[in-house]
């Protein structure tokens, strides 16, 4: 008994060729365009840091001193410290194309990064991946 045809196998391939080429498109077009991190405390904006390239510092927010982000030179941004238990926020990683998000919801902070001129209607309002 066969458990995959000819024809599942197509269809597979075509459905995985789909998928690479949109996050191709993706990277290639928002993947690249200047960002700028919002930094929200209790659903109010409190800071937003430019993204450029060739700065490389660790901060915090007033509202919350415990915890700690890192902003890199290659123009990224993380949780480096938390007193949450978890640390699901410091395991986000590197934040750096337009669309990314991580939260630490025990502090109520959220990190976005949101494109440095604004939004517009043809930006894509999730990323996954």
């Amino acid at each position: 008994m066969k458990f995959i045809k000819k024809t599942d196998f197509f269809i597979l391939l075509a459905v995985l060729v789909l998928c690479a080429g949109g996050w191709l498109f993706y990277q290639q077009e928002y993947g690249t365009a200047a960002a700028v991190a919002q930094i929200y405390y209790k659903s109010e904006l409190v800071e937003t840091v430019d993204l450029t390239k060739g700065v490389d510092r660790r901060f915090s927010i007033p509202q919350n001193k415990n915890v700690v982000f890192h902003q890199f030179s290659d123009g990224s941004i993380c949780f480096e410290e938390s007193n949450c238990p978890d640390k699901i926020c410091i395991k986000a990683g590197r934040l750096r194309t337009v669309g990314q998000s991580a939260a630490c919801l025990p502090n109520q902070i959220i990190l976005k990064i949101v494109p440095k001129n604004g939004r517009n209607a043809n930006d894509p309002d999730l990323v996954i991946g």
